[in-house]
């Protein structure tokens, strides 16, 4: 079946129970090459520096087996700058990172912090990679990263997916309003955190999306159904949208 609308499977959280107990199991790259089978169009992975769950060893399998795109989530560090350049992902993700955080709370502050962001973004440029910023739905920010000239912009869709009541509506806009400043400024759109079997559909059906990326709800549907089942289904989903968007 024909879809227009790029499903990339983080699989962060497979990685997080094998941690659990220092182990070989579950093994991230097993996970992702049945991502493959289920219709991922990309797998994710973003490797912290702490490394508390991709490790530098899952990068490297990541990039040599994986057939679909790859897309390298990192935070500005230099030495995780040098090795996402050394491996080659398709994509790198610029994403904030703090030790403290359970899972990654917010975009990027570009407005903010225009300068350390901009060596990294030409860093991965002058390495030929395909760079995204992940950035909450604020026009100031989409004004930012346009002026950095970034190939697309991932929009944090977790305060919709925390939503509730007319919320819902008012943040379903945020990403819209902002999504059409993105196509506007020559930029792909992409989306993600958060979104899940219940509410991907409307984020799917904005103007102009080109990509979601999930991966919570997909690796903890995966552990009842198994994994490739689990992205069948949210690749389903996402293909019912373009049927009826077109």
């Amino acid at each position: 079946m024909p879809h227009f609308i790029d499903l990339g499977v983080n699989v962060d959280h497979v990685a997080t129970l094998r941690q659990a107990r220092r182990g070989q199991e579950p093994d991230p790259i097993i996970a992702a090459a049945l991502a493959e089978q289920g219709g991922a169009d990309g797998i994710t992975f973003h490797l912290r520096e702490d490394r508390r769950h991709i490790s530098d060893r899952d990068v490297e399998l990541f990039v040599k087996t994986v057939q679909v795109r790859t897309n390298f989530e990192l935070a500005c560090a230099a030495d995780v700058l040098a090795i996402c350049c050394r491996v080659q992902p398709d994509w790198a993700l610029l994403v904030p990172e703090s030790r403290e955080e359970v899972t990654t709370e917010g975009g990027l502050d570009v407005a903010g912090d225009t300068g350390r962001i901009a060596d990294a973004i030409q860093t991965l440029k002058d390495a030929g990679i395909a760079t995204s910023l992940f950035l909450d739905p604020e026009p100031n920010q989409i004004e930012a990263a346009a002026n950095l000239k970034v190939d697309a912009v991932e929009l944090h869709t977790g305060p919709y997916a925390l939503a509730k009541g007319a919320a819902v509506e008012h943040e379903l806009g945020r990403l819209a309003d902002t999504g059409k400043m993105i196509r506007d400024a020559g930029m792909r759109l992409h989306a993600g955190h958060g979104l899940n079997y219940v509410n991907v559909r409307p984020v799917a059906a904005i103007e102009g999306m080109a990509e979601l990326n999930i991966g919570h709800s997909i690796v903890s549907r995966s552990v009842m159904v198994g994994m490739r089942e689990a992205v069948a289904e949210m690749r389903r989903l996402l293909d019912s949208v373009t049927i009826a968007a077109g």
